[in-house]
């Protein structure tokens, strides 16, 4: 007779809660920023999502930061390292949804991905960005309420 085997992944993997998070607390929190506690804090025990587009905005940032003397080339590569080492999900976006928020909101495309993403998920939305913050809690307070 076989042996039935169980094999359970940790506690901590098994019911975390979603958060899409944008590109501005993904910076404050490698980039060390003033606000990284706090980003650092939401980010925790979570199962990150962000539109694909997000590394490209992360090495923008970087970019900037290395052009606005904010940041040596090795502080730069060191903080797109620990970006890399996050375990962060990386989705996919449907464009004509992302043009259709940004659209209704008043956000760049890319901003509006994360919204999007958000409401896809059902999930809450991390952002220091305050239009987009503002956008989310509009949009997202209403998904629920539309027929």
């Amino acid at each position: 007779m076989a042996t039935l085997i169980i094999a359970e992944p940790p506690a901590e993997y098994q019911s975390r809660p979603l958060l899409v998070v944008d590109a501005s607390v993904l910076t404050a929190a490698v980039f060390a920023e003033s606000n990284r506690d706090q980003a650092l804090q939401w980010m925790r025990g979570r199962a990150l999502h962000a539109p694909q587009l997000v590394d490209y905005e992360l090495a923008n940032a970087a970019l900037n930061k290395l052009r606005r003397k904010q940041a040596t080339a090795e502080t730069a590569a060191a903080a797109l390292a620990a970006f890399s080492a996050l375990d962060l999900e990386r989705m996919p976006t449907a464009l004509d949804g992302v043009f259709k928020l940004a659209a209704q909101w008043g956000l760049t495309a890319y901003d509006a991905a994360y919204l999007w993403l958000a409401a896809e998920l059902k999930a809450p939305l991390a952002t220091f960005d305050s239009r987009l913050g503002a956008a989310a809690k509009a949009h997202l307070g209403n998904i629920g309420s539309k027929t």
